[in-house]
């Protein structure tokens, strides 16, 4: 019980690592190119994504936790619902490479209907095993609802950016 409180704070922290690699590499990008796109009328201003991606990535990563928990750890019970979480954890980092990093609207937009995939099935799968913990994910999914939105306007309305960066 004295190491549950390690793994509980690991899987914790875990989703905000990738969050944290994202944003440090294209911060540059962010401020400059992002603020050139035509975006429109109901996008949440820039400094409302850190303090919501910092609640949304605690509450999942909890969540698995819980998971990984009632499982009895990297069990072969855990192999589906932890590999969904993990794939979709692994799309949603890749993400803000797609899209301020390489400016590749449309990969940033397969991205994320995948991810939106992945992130439904993972909660399927985690419905049997803890409802607190699928309940932790709806947040997430609903944020993930408005970021494809968003990513689709955002595609539709700068053509000229479809086809990745120009020098």
């Amino acid at each position: 019980q004295g190491r549950m409180w390690a793994y509980t704070v690991g899987f914790t922290v875990l989703p905000h690592v990738g969050g944290f690699l994202g944003w440090f590499i294209n911060r540059k990008e962010m401020p400059v190119w992002y603020e050139k796109l035509k975006k429109p009328s109901w996008c949440p201003p820039r400094k409302i994504f850190p303090v919501a991606w910092t609640v949304l990535y605690t509450g999942m990563g909890y969540a698995s936790y819980l998971i990984w928990k009632d499982l009895g750890g990297c069990s072969s019970k855990a192999i589906i619902p932890l590999g969904l979480y993990g794939a979709q954890l692994a799309l949603n980092w890749a993400w803000p490479p797609f899209f301020f990093g390489a400016r590749n609207l449309k990969m940033a937009l397969i991205d994320i209907l995948c991810l939106d995939g992945l992130a439904i099935g993972t909660m399927c799968s985690w419905y049997r095993i803890n409802k607190i913990a699928t309940l932790l994910m709806v947040p997430y999914l609903g944020w993930l609802a408005m970021a494809t939105c968003l990513t689709i306007r955002i595609w539709k309305d700068n053509p000229e950016q479809k086809t990745g960066k120009r020098e």
